[in-house]
């Protein structure tokens, strides 16, 4: 058997980094065992569903590289193959019209409060009708739904997340599958939609549990395979509350948008509900591919974590070549204005460089053009408020420690070990933590507090700048 799975989003706003997870785990489990990843578009809600939507939804499974083997697909195009699978249940006797008004129904509800059989009272009222009425009035143009006649019993699935799950037939409604406009209702669409793209496997957030025994009894009515299911956990917020927009950014677009690379994003979306094993947590996306199995997707829900997100990005660049990187990096400096895309590839060997010192900081894209800064302009930017810190608490301390490494660095083998070796040893000789002779220096070459390390900064920076840069801070110094 060959495996298909489907991703079914409605085009009524952005993709959700809930629904994004949903579309992963289908994706991994059709790659994993090479199978077909379908897309399909419920678009059957024409009030909401915009054109813009779809190309949103599209544009964030591109950027995550969620390839679809077959569609996109869309919903409204099976509406005919909808409406004659209620009418073949119709004819069946498997289902029933009903022309019970809403106001009707509104007020059975509100009479019946308490009473556990209210629901059935379309059913009761096209059991009292006469052989052959429902026909006639239909013939005459009267409006009516039809409805799902949900048999007696119970409905039991062995679902691959909770095992066996079984739902009482009686408390499900009659539901409606076919409105009276002529428009069929989602679970009929779905259950149609899935028979006819040959769907083996179902995966999908908890939030559509109660949905899944009227599936199951529409596939079973219409006399087509039933999926396997496979439920997986909701995203939280920090708080323990369902994800919302109250938590922060929920588009997948907003990702992309601050600067995070989506095998980052993949990653960390496949660890929401998912575990691999092994204690394993950052992962090419190549290796959730393999290791990925819905036997160890959890029944628990899943947190989103903003700070394990920015530290699982800040290993996938670190690991990440700089050849990789280049192309995104390089449109962040340019676009913020430090430096054209004509200086960087004229300088292609220093500039990956650079990238490589660089992105052991760096969590997201913009911060390269923050980091970068030191590197790419010629008058160096002071930060105020670590000059106050590192420089202004021991003004004259700063001053000589300045003046003795300027005389000593201007002298000294310009590589890693003879820096540090220099520096360090300046640092036991005045009886202080290295931190005390390192901290003020790195404001002096960088202008800020934090930079990668400072022996890696003075070997790229070279010898002139670091002196240059030396005597500017002597001068400030000098002038307080």
């Amino acid at each position: 058997m060959t495996i298909r799975v489907r991703f079914a989003p409605s085009p009524t706003g952005y993709l959700h980094v809930g629904g994004a997870r949903t579309a992963l785990f289908n994706w991994l489990f059709a790659r994993h065992h090479e199978g077909v990843f379908v897309l399909r578009i419920e678009d059957t809600d024409r009030n909401r569903s915009k054109p813009e939507h779809n190309e949103t939804i599209l544009g964030a499974l591109s950027w995550l590289g969620l390839d679809w083997d077959e569609g996109p697909f869309f919903q409204s195009d099976g509406v005919d193959r909808h409406r004659a699978d209620a009418h073949t249940l119709l004819r069946e006797g498997l289902a029933y019209r009903d022309f019970t008004t809403a106001e009707e129904l509104a007020r059975a509800r509100e009479a019946g409060k308490g009473d556990e059989s209210h629901h059935r009272l379309p059913r009761r009222r096209a059991e009292a009708l006469a052989a052959g009425e429902a026909e006639e009035r239909a013939e005459r143009g009267e409006a009516h739904a039809i409805r799902f006649l949900v048999p007696d019993g119970e409905t039991v699935w062995e679902d691959m997340v909770h095992q066996e799950m079984r739902f009482q037939n009686g408390a499900i409604d009659d539901l409606v599958i076919l409105r009276s406009d002529g428009s069929p209702t989602y679970n009929l669409a779905v259950a149609s939609d899935d028979a006819e793209q040959r769907i083996t496997h179902v995966i999908r957030g908890d939030d559509h549990l109660s949905n899944t025994p009227k599936q199951i009894l529409m596939y079973e009515a219409l006399g087509r395979p039933v999926p396997m299911f496979v439920h997986v956990p909701m995203i939280l917020g920090p708080d323990g509350k369902r994800l919302s927009k109250r938590h922060g950014a929920t588009a997948v677009g907003d990702y992309e948008n601050q600067g995070f690379l989506p095998e980052t994003m993949v990653n960390f979306l496949a660890l929401l509900g998912w575990s691999p094993g092994e204690d394993l947590e950052v992962m090419p996306i190549a290796e959730v591919v393999q290791r990925f199995g819905v036997e160890r997707v959890l029944k628990k829900s899943a947190v989103f974590d903003l700070k394990k997100l920015d530290w699982l990005s800040g290993q996938h660049f670190n690991a990440s070549r700089a050849e990789a990187l280049e192309p995104a990096i390089t449109n962040e400096l340019v676009a913020s204005g430090l430096a054209t895309r004509e200086q960087l590839k004229g300088r292609n060997e220093w500039y990956l460089n650079l990238i490589d010192l660089l992105k052991t900081r760096a969590r997201r894209l913009p911060d390269f053009v923050d980091l970068a800064r030191p590197f790419l302009v010629n008058e160096l930017e002071v930060d105020p408020g670590a000059v106050a810190k590192y420089w202004l608490k021991s003004p004259a301390e700063v001053l000589e420690q300045f003046t003795t490494l300027r005389t000593s660095l201007e002298s000294v083998d310009w590589d890693l070990e003879a820096l540090e070796i220099l520096v360090r040893d300046y640092a036991k000789e005045l009886g202080v933590g290295a931190g005390k002779v390192i901290h003020p220096l790195r404001v002096a070459v960088t202008g800020r507090e934090m930079s990668p390390g400072i022996f890696e900064v003075l070997v790229f920076l070279g010898k002139d700048t670091v002196l240059a840069r030396l005597d500017d801070a002597i001068r400030r110094l000098k002038s307080q």
